[in-house]
């Protein structure tokens, strides 16, 4: 008589251990997405902290300067608008630049991001020019020095030369009148 392998009778964890760890990851994912919290808004750790050193040179044949820290932090606000021309929201936020910079209120520095010179010209001769300033970063080690991950982003620095705001991603109409003027308007009255 040959013996044959008895069956394992029992509970065995390792058939169930995936379908629980699947439960847990459809619970947590539940709760996040109904708990109401923007997950858009990603926090800067460079919030009311100085500008960090820099000395941007100009975009040649801009005809406008170049900035520094120095530069951007003595006017009582300046939004410094990080973009390059080969960001295509860049060029969709452009006209909500061109309306900022109309603001008597606030001076508008552009900050060029990893980008060519003579393209860069280029976006804002087809486009036109909203700042005040640009800066060029074409190695992108300022961009990096202000925590930038992605064209565009705006910051607003007061007058004491620190950044009260962060804005991240294109300036829309929805996001200008929701989030950036209010936050021009509390920084402007602080």
């Amino acid at each position: 008589m040959t013996k044959t392998p008895e069956s394992k009778k029992g509970f065995n964890i390792f058939y169930v251990l995936p379908f629980g760890i699947f439960i847990v990851l459809c619970i947590l994912f539940f709760f996040q997405l109904t708990s109401g919290r923007d997950n858009s808004h990603i926090p800067s750790a460079l919030i009311g902290k100085s500008l960090p050193d820099f000395d941007l040179p100009a975009l040649e044949g801009s005809s406008k300067p170049g900035f520094s820290t120095k530069t951007a932090g003595n006017h009582s606000l300046t939004l410094i608008n990080v973009w390059a021309s080969w960001c295509a929201p860049c060029r969709l936020e452009h006209p909500f630049v061109e309306a900022l910079a109309k603001d008597k209120r606030l001076r508008v520095f552009g900050l060029n991001y990893k980008d060519k010179p003579s393209t860069a010209l280029s976006f804002l001769h087809e486009l036109g020019n909203p700042y005040d300033a640009i800066g060029v970063d074409e190695s992108g080690r300022v961009g990096l020095d202000f925590g930038v991950y992605g064209v565009p982003e705006t910051f607003l620095v007061n007058d004491q030369g620190k950044i009260v705001y962060k804005f991240i991603g294109p300036i829309t109409d929805k996001r200008l009148k929701s989030e950036l003027l209010p936050a021009i308007e509390k920084a402007l009255s602080s």
